[in-house]
């Protein structure tokens, strides 16, 4: 790289990012497994501890404050319990929390993981439980967002979309954004599992394997199928810029003008719990992007990142510190 690490972890701080999706309370419910039940060949476990983290969009609003910037969100909660837990959570963090309007019909979606600690290396998941509602919103509500979204772009570096597929991001809301990008001169990014046909003239669209699969009608086993697949994402979605994960095979990425590139992963080995990864990556691809380093250098350091959060359980987030280190191996 060109740049000292300190100079490239600095261009990740002093932005103002908007988010906006769907936002979701992650609990995680540990225990040690004691027995198998006589009811069910299942474990019992011995509740140890109960804890809750920003999950969702709120996640990479999380991995932005802790890399030095600032975050906004917008998005939606239900009139409950986890919605004030998840509200708590973000503005403890410093994220502004503005543009959350509350929907009494529905519920603040909430995952739910069962984990059972041990003799294990680590945690191992059992099961997850979704409570959640993916009815689109009321056209009330969707006119809330987009007075939030018109209101708080001003002065923005960047907008990101994470999309969750519970009924926040809507073609309505897209076209509001891109609007309201154009007329302030703001970023676009999107991270997407749901159809990425929707995001068309974004600078950055994020997806992985899989969600590139889906899109472009055919497998990807190598890069040669990946660069066919950028160059087709490309052309379809009028993207400035492509960054498709691919685990522990890297990732590839295409921008305006240039060929198709591959990095590697950072680390393949140590991998616990992917949770939260690909939210990790498209933070640092926006706060890079914003902050004017170029697609290669981008993908480096949300690789890096990525690669330190998978190290951990649960939803994670990087410090500069600690992804200075990273890049200084």
């Amino acid at each position: 790289m060109m740049l000292e690490v300190a100079s490239l972890v600095g261009r990740l701080a002093g932005q103002r990012v908007v988010v906006i999706g769907d936002l979701c309370l992650d609990e995680y419910v540990m225990g040690v497994a004691t027995r198998l039940s006589r009811e069910a060949p299942v474990p019992v476990l011995e509740l140890r501890q109960r804890l809750s983290v920003p999950g969702g969009a709120a996640n990479p609003a999380s991995n932005i404050v802790a890399l030095g910037s600032q975050a906004t969100v917008i998005g939606v909660i239900g009139a409950d319990a986890a919605g004030d837990m998840l509200t708590g959570h973000l503005r403890s963090l410093g994220i502004d929390t503005a543009g959350i309007v509350t929907d009494a019909q529905r519920p603040t979606t909430t995952k739910t993981r069962i984990v059972a600690q041990g003799s294990l290396r680590f945690p191992q998941h059992l099961v997850r439980v979704d409570h959640l509602d993916r009815r689109p919103l009321s056209p009330g509500l969707a006119q809330h967002l987009d007075t939030h979204v018109e209101r708080l772009l001003a002065g923005a570096s960047a907008v990101l979309i994470s999309d969750y597929r519970t009924g926040v991001v809507s073609a309505d809301l897209i076209a509001t954004v891109q609007a309201a990008a154009r007329q302030h001169g703001v970023l676009t990014t999107v991270d997407s599992q749901g159809d990425l046909g929707k995001f068309r003239g974004f600078d950055l669209v994020r997806c992985n394997a899989a969600e590139a699969e889906a899109q472009v009608g055919f497998a990807l086993h190598d890069d040669h199928d990946f660069e066919r697949a950028l160059v087709r994402l490309q052309r379809e979605l009028s993207a400035r810029r492509l960054v498709v994960t691919r685990g522990g095979d890297g990732v590839s990425l295409l921008a305006w003008g240039d060929v198709p590139r591959h990095l590697p992963a950072w680390n393949r080995e140590e991998v616990f719990d992917v949770t939260g990864a690909g939210d990790t990556v498209i933070a640092v691809l926006t706060l890079a992007l914003a902050g004017g380093l170029d697609l290669r250098t981008a993908a480096h350091l949300a690789m890096t990142a990525a690669g330190l959060v998978v190290r951990r359980l649960g939803n994670a987030v990087v410090t500069p510190a600690e992804l200075a280190e990273a890049l200084e191996r």
